[in-house]
């Protein structure tokens, strides 16, 4: 569970830092091993290249890269969070006497730090490819030609939708476990529900007795029940439009 839910969280993180990611790699690529003054600056400061990047490359090109920099999010985070969770459950950052060593503490960090970076490394590498990729124009560093599928693509729609599952369910678990609590609770001779009031009064009641974690319960069976369903039906419906869209013309 450590290594999900700090992966998944990261992940959910990654999505709104993303665009920085790609400001970022622009302005350490622009200039590379050229002297001062010797080159054009496409991007003076993060603001103005936000303006520039959103101006001539779009504003989805804001977020290029975010593929890849979901699965090294979830990868990386959830081998190094995951694995220093992992050891302190199970004892290795406490003394004999039971007292927290930070050698020991130290020693697991930088373990957990080391793994998720190499096993993380090679996807690094292809996030910043995407995210350099831009117009000839306001282009700096070398420009890969890297294309994970072809332009209307029905595996454009497929890898979307996959990513939006993740989305939905962790944006709708809680109130999924909420009205699975509605329903299946006891209720009295007029049919009032003895245990909660309201979706509200169920959500503050997990809670407050179960923690966070209490209203994320069944997550993973909620994914392969909602990630699947959610994937399939914006697949069918990009297909279907496409082809009336192709049969209408």
């Amino acid at each position: 569970m450590d290594f999900l839910m700090s992966g998944l969280a990261a992940c959910g993180a990654c999505v709104f830092t993303n665009p920085l990611e790609v400001v970022k790699t622009r302005m350490q690529l622009q200039g590379e091993l050229q002297a001062p003054g010797t080159y054009q600056r496409h991007y003076r400061n993060v603001f103005h290249a936000f303006f520039t990047i959103g101006k001539v490359d779009g504003l989805a090109a804001l977020q290029k890269g975010l593929a890849p920099a979901l699965f090294y999010q979830f990868l990386m985070n959830g081998i190094r969070l995951g694995t220093y969770g992992l050891a302190e459950a199970k004892g290795y950052l406490h003394t004999a006497d039971g007292t927290l060593s930070p050698v020991h503490s130290a020693a697991a960090g930088a373990l957990a730090g080391i793994m998720g970076a190499y096993l993380g490394s090679p996807i690094y590498m292809v996030k910043t490819h995407l995210q350099a990729q831009a117009s000839s124009e306001i282009a700096v560093g070398h420009q890969y030609k890297h294309q994970i599928f072809p332009p209307q693509s029905w595996k454009v729609a497929l890898a979307a939708a996959m990513v939006s599952g993740i989305a939905v369910v962790m944006a709708m678990t809680p109130f999924d476990v909420a009205s699975t609590r509605l329903y299946n609770q006891p209720t009295d001779a007029q049919g009032k529900g003895l245990m909660y009031r309201g979706i509200l009064d169920a959500l503050l009641q997990t809670a407050r007795t179960e923690g966070i974690l209490g209203m994320y319960k069944g997550i993973g069976a909620s994914y392969f029940r909602l990630g699947p369903h959610t994937i399939l039906s914006l697949f069918f419906w990009d297909q279907l439009r496409s082809l009336y869209y192709t049969y209408t013309k």
